[in-house]
């Protein structure tokens, strides 16, 4: 592993000094020198601080060399998260169609979660996949659909089948925009999305439930983004109306029930 001199390169490239990087990362300075120095090596905690503060995967902390990075390697490195975000390399995206060569919408099941995020782009894994057909939503646009548990995203209910668009060109997704999202190390969320890849090579998670704290994902974490399309609920969602909106909804309906009786009598 090469942990330490790629912590002092990636230092030296933001130009930091090392109380820098300690005091950002809330560690004695001693003790960060300690691992570029291959005194001790990080666990996985500090791992991931160091993944997150340099904006790159773990893999590429352990397995790269940047002391051998020449600027052009750098440039190649530091932009390669554009290539991702943008699609401008091939996503592979593996689907199914019927007898009259029109693609169906593959559905993931709870139990199917886990397994989607090693198995996306696995044909044999896709194709044993349930499936469904929503003729309402457009030929054009590629579908999939996500079972959803929980209860972070009202008014969904827990259990709802989310319906989602898929999305090539990350960067265009506007922020606010609801999103099944991809990735590596979270699995398959829904949230409503922060487009950050412009400030921050990363997309920021939203739950609609206020109890659950947004979370930051970077460019390279993610697999897949699926914009919302619609959903499959076997339960109304709770909406809550005030006393005065209740009282309106109600002299609404006596009314047009007051129409019908007044049509049928004539």
């Amino acid at each position: 592993m090469k942990v330490g001199s790629n912590l002092k390169a990636l230092r030296k490239r933001k130009k930091l000094s090392q109380e820098d990087v300690a005091t950002a990362l809330s560690m004695h300075r001693s003790t960060y020198s300690g691992y570029e120095n291959d005194v001790a090596l990080p666990n996985i905690e500090n791992l991931i601080a160091f993944s997150q503060f340099h904006e790159l995967l773990i893999d590429d902390l352990v397995k790269l060399d940047f002391q051998s990075f020449t600027e052009s390697d750098w440039q190649k490195f530091e932009n390669k998260w554009k290539e991702s975000a943008k699609g401008s390399n091939l996503r592979i995206l593996t689907s199914v169609v019927d007898s009259n060569n029109e693609e169906l919408i593959e559905l993931i099941p709870e139990k199917a979660r886990a397994g989607y995020v090693s198995g996306y782009s696995d044909q044999e894994f896709i194709q044993d996949l349930p499936r469904i057909n929503l003729p309402f939503l457009s030929k054009d646009r590629k579908h999939r659909a996500f079972a959803i548990n929980g209860d972070s995203m009202p008014p969904l209910p827990s259990g709802s089948i989310v319906i989602g668009e898929f999305i090539q060109d990350w960067t265009t997704l506007k922020t606010g925009t609801p999103c099944i999202v991809v990735t590596k190390s979270e699995g398959i969320v829904f949230k409503f999305i922060h487009n950050n890849f412009k400030e921050n090579k990363s997309l920021i998670l939203i739950s609609s439930n206020a109890l659950y704290q947004p979370f930051r994902v970077m460019t390279s974490d993610i697999l897949e983004v699926w914009k919302f399309s619609a959903y499959i609920a076997k339960e109304i969602p709770e909406v809550q109306m005030d006393p005065q909106q209740l009282n309106l909804n109600f002299r609404n309906l006596q009314y047009d029930v007051q129409r019908i009786l007044e049509k049928l009598n004539q």
